[in-house]
């Protein structure tokens, strides 16, 4: 009887310890990386996409609004910040005429980050170099 109760007490330790040795499995998530892209691309998405900019801003010719070359250009000269203009702490210093037709854009600008904003505005400083 002593035999089968220190039999049984030693199978108990032995089991044990063997579950506190066993390891965990490892899950792997298929999918969950998210990809790392460059400023200027995340812009040129924002622009030709969710921003719709293209819609009245060509790259290097007027259309509804200034090119944006031309923007580029004045703001460079004038030392101004667009992301002020972009946010509505500043006013137009481009072409103040077509501002009124820009205004309703404003209330997508809004939805951007300030993240969106800053490669809003690498996109458009480098694509006209």
């Amino acid at each position: 009887m002593q035999k089968i109760i220190l039999l049984l007490a030693t199978i108990g330790l032995l089991t044990m310890s063997c579950q506190s040795e066993k390891k965990e499995k490892e899950t792997i998530k298929i999918g969950t990386k998210k990809k790392e892209i460059s400023s200027f691309d995340q812009g040129k998405n924002i622009f030709n996409g969710k921003g719709k900019c293209y819609t009245c801003h060509k790259i290097d010719r007027k259309s509804i609004g200034p090119g944006v070359d031309e923007i580029m250009k004045i703001y460079k000269e004038k030392d101004a910040d667009l992301i002020a203009f972009l946010k509505q702490d500043a006013g137009p210093i481009v072409d103040p005429q077509t501002y009124v037709v820009m205004k309703t854009n404003f209330a997508i600008i809004k939805t951007f980050t300030d993240e969106e904003l800053d490669a809003l505005e690498v996109y458009m400083t480098e694509v006209i170099k």
